[in-house]
């Protein structure tokens, strides 16, 4: 019987799981794996958990998501037996054994500590709030929390602070007299081979760790700090062993009395005390405020340019002179210590946050389905995270995803941000230094782009396969950069470099201009695909579609751009009818009669050949190949020129069909008869997902490409996005909600859409459904708004520009914009293919 009601239990949490309305609040379980990220672009990070807990402490420029320092606030009743509890709800069980040595009793958390009963969490990015209630308290509190997030300012919103706004509301018949703590160890400490530190700071304290002649990048120090005068500060918590120090620390904030105490050599930590007295229904807000300076790290990634070739045909040496040996983050130039950073923030507090919330009032402002506003915002957060990072000189820089304690996978892959439509649109300027850095210091004499650029940036050495998916990929976000800028001055600086990657592209993979890539070429999956295949060919359609337009615009001659005309065309024919299956696009694998060596002497990532894979070679050709099988990314080009304001390149009922397909073969809405002996863990059992790739017509290779059998949300993501725009909303929006139906706060955190690493770039793909569905780009060239609705005559959407952003849609078929920051200037609005003059 025990089992039995075990059974029932873990099948009803399962339901639970999956029924969660999208974009609203969270409570229960739901609360349990929520952890919203607080941190600037490329400042690190902490998180703000659902129960209210602070955890995934990184503000060192690496990821530490294990990190939960013993820090807690705390409101103590006056009077009140029990009447003093941790600003927090209930502990997930998941805490309680199997991490963070739980069998030793998960010694040194604050987690037996008392807390409120109920809580329910809500999020409107950048800001989220925890409304906590208990039937035993006679006040209720709510926290707010957030940092700066500014489209089109990337400076106010890089940096590294965080806001907590605590609002206590007497919901008794009688005046309550109450003490609101806040109370943490030194979670800066790093090295007993200097003592921990905690300073004065007005209306607060400094947590400190000094550098050691071994350890630089140890340098760091936090504030946290309120913005009322009546805040008393114990600057030394008590010093002793086993439990002593937090023993003592709950001992004060549970006595109601507020005693300071001056420093202390070692100190293990600090509180700050403030009083919060309530006449029957009155509200009080405290605001406690989070800033750091951490202006070193441990990060050198990268091999250094070796032979002349490496450093390419835009090198200067003095563009290099003020490199530093190690990252640093740009704010520590922005700023030269910590109390600058406070001071800013403590004088600009009301004006950023008045600005932030003037953009997640017209993110919000919107009629588009509650799953993708869901879907979008969440994963907004990724720029907020430790997969970011922004170099001394302003460049951004980006990790794929963010591993446990360490970045995962470095260099700006472009194979993995191909797929990234948010900082393109949010935060243009960083979105072009990606590019610089691609095509004038990744990008050697011959025209070959390293995929993963050093940190600092700087040359590199070339001594791998370039991406072919992201090199060409960048041909085509060169055009969608332009397009979005209106900056034809860039472009022209740029397009000799672009003529020079195209060649290599075509040179290297398509040496017989056949329209395909025929010669082995590297891709996202992290292998080589042999023989010409849809979805790379895909990108070479689109990118020689994208270097024919842009030598158009700058008025190349043209007996220059024919050769490149012709061969688009040949793409195009070859893609149409050659891998063309009359249902999908699928791979013609070939891996004899190229220039290339055989799979067994060719270069290659972790693909080595024992006896048993060569007898597969003999038999079907080399191993990580998907053949006739059914891709998801196998229109990703196409995809990609759609985003970038280019037409599509292939012919419309094709690409229609492929989706199309996608959608019947490798959509599942329950895994368990799915075989995945890959990476299971982004989507098994009785969850639903999208398969990367599937055989609907039998031959499957032994051993297919390597993730193939698994799901990530940003494949998810556009095809969701390219169905939509190919008119198939149901499907696009059915794709939408079964990736969203994994990430309830249940089993996983709703704000950490993960892959090879949490925060994961790719999932940023989603950002694309918000013109997917509604058409709405502005092309800063043109001056003219483009809208296109797959949502009918009346919708509102949000849109942002190089210059601006606001609320876009049409009303009763008649278009509108209304501008929220900044300017968009529109000459036109085009409506569907029909130009209207805006007046």
């Amino acid at each position: 019987m025990r089992k039995l009601l075990s059974a029932l239990a873990l099948s009803a949490l399962a339901i639970v799981s999956f029924a969660h309305d999208y974009n609203q609040s969270y409570s229960g379980h739901e609360l349990d794996h929520i952890a919203f990220p607080i941190g600037g672009i490329g400042t690190g990070m902490f998180c703000f958990e659902g129960t209210g807990a602070i955890s995934n402490m990184s503000l060192r420029h690496v990821p530490e998501l294990f990190h939960e320092p013993c820090t807690f606030a705390a409101i103590c009743v006056k009077g009140l037996e029990n009447g003093t509890k941790v600003l927090e709800t209930n502990v997930p069980s998941y805490k309680k054994f199997g991490r963070l040595e739980g069998g030793m009793g998960v010694g040194g958390t604050t987690w037996g500590l008392p807390r409120f009963d109920e809580g329910v969490f809500r999020a409107r990015f950048p800001f989220a709030v925890l409304d906590l209630s208990d039937k035993d308290m006679p006040v209720t509190a709510s926290i707010m929390v957030w940092n700066p997030f500014i489209p089109g300012n990337e400076d106010d919103s890089g940096l590294p602070v965080g806001g907590f706004e605590y609002t206590f509301t007497n919901i008794s018949d009688k005046p309550v007299e109450a003490v609101f703590s806040f109370n943490t160890r030194n979670f800066v400490f790093r090295t007993h081979d200097a003592l921990s530190c905690v300073e004065p700071f007005k209306n607060g304290f400094v947590l400190r760790q000094d550098p050691t002649p071994r350890n630089p990048e140890f340098e760091g120090r936090c504030a946290i700090y309120t913005d009322d005068d009546a805040t008393q500060c114990d600057y030394c918590w008590f010093r002793g062993g086993w439990f002593d120090p937090l023993t003592m620390a709950w001992n004060k904030a549970a006595s109601g009395e507020i005693v300071p105490n001056g420093t202390g050599d070692g100190a293990p930590g600090g509180s700050l005390y403030v009083p919060v007295n309530l006449a029957p229904g009155e509200s009080k807000t405290i605001r406690l405020r989070f800033a750091w300076y951490m202006p070193e790290s441990i990060h050198r990634i990268g091999p250094d340019a070796r032979v002349e070739s490496d450093y390419g045909s835009c090198y200067n040496p003095d563009d290099y002179k003020d490199l530093p040996e190690r990252y640093q983050p740009y704010y520590s130039r922005r700023f030269k210590n910590l109390e600058e950073v406070a001071e800013y923030w403590s004088r600009n507090y009301d004006s950023l946050k008045e600005q932030t919330q003037r953009f997640t009032d017209a993110f919000y402002d919107s009629t588009l389905p509650p799953e993708v506003l869901e879907a979008v915002s969440a994963n907004l957060t990724i720029l907020k995270s430790t997969t970011v990072m922004r170099q001394h000189d302003g460049r951004f820089w980006v990790w794929e995803g963010s591993g446990d304690n360490w970045g995962s996978c470095h260099g700006s892959c472009c194979h993995v941000w191909n797929y990234a439509q948010a900082v393109p649109h949010l935060f243009p300027r960083l979105e072009r230094s990606l590019r610089e850095t691609e095509f004038y210091v990744d990008q050697n004499t011959e025209g070959h782009q390293v995929f993963r650029a050093n940190i600092p940036i700087r040359p590199v050495h070339h001594d791998f396969h370039a991406a072919a998916d992201g090199q060409l990929g960048g041909l085509i976000k060169v055009y969608r950069e332009w397009r979005i800028s209106g900056d034809t001055e860039w472009l022209k600086a740029l397009y000799p470099q672009l003529k020079q990657s195209m060649d290599y592209c075509i040179r290297t993979w398509d040496p017989r201009r056949i329209g395909a890539l025929e010669e082995p070429h590297h891709n996202t999956y992290d292998i080589e695909f042999w023989g010409p295949d849809g979805m790379c060919t895909s990108f070479y359609t689109s990118a020689l579609n994208s270097f024919v337009q842009i030598s158009k615009a700058l008025k190349i001659k043209a007996k220059e751009i024919k050769p490149y005309e012709e061969l688009l065309a040949a793409s195009k024919a070859y893609m149409e009818n050659e891998l063309w299956n009359g249902e999908y696009f699928y791979q013609k694998v070939k891996w004899e009669g190229l220039r290339s060596p055989s799979p067994l002497q060719a270069q290659s990532f972790q693909s080595t050949y024992s006896p048993e894979a060569q007898k597969i070679l003999l038999a079907e050709g080399p191993k990580y190949q998907y053949g006739k099988g059914c891709i998801s990314d196998g229109v990703l080009g196409c995809f990609m020129s759609e985003f970038a304001g280019l037409d599509e390149p292939l012919a419309k009922e094709k690409v229609r069909s492929h989706l199309l397909s996608v959608y019947k073969y490798n959509l599942k809405h329950d895994l368990r008869d799915h075989a995945n002996p890959q990476r299971p863990g982004y989507a098994m059992g009785n969850e639903g997902g999208l398969l990367l790739c599937s055989w609907p017509r039998g031959e499957k290779p032994q051993l297919p490409f390597v993730y193939s059998d698994e799901v990530w949300t940003g494949i998810e993501y556009q095809v969701a996005a390219h169905l939509i725009r190919e008119g198939c909303v149901a499907e696009g929006l059915d794709i939408v909600r079964t990736c969203r139906d994994r990430y309830t706060g249940v089993v996983r955190n709703p704000f950490n859409e993960y892959e090879c690493g949490s925060w994961y770039g790719r999932a940023l793909s989603s950002y694309a459904l918000l013109a997917a569905l509604t058409g709405a780009r502005y092309d800063a060239v043109e001056k003219n708004l483009y809208i296109d609705s797959r949502v009918g005559g009346n919708f509102r959407s949000f849109l942002c520009t190089e210059s601006g952003y606001g609320v876009v849609g049409l009303k009763d078929g008649v278009p509108f914009v209304e501008v929220r920051q900044g300017t968009i200037d529109v000459k036109n609005f085009v409506v569907s293919g029909k130009t209207i003059r805006n007046r």
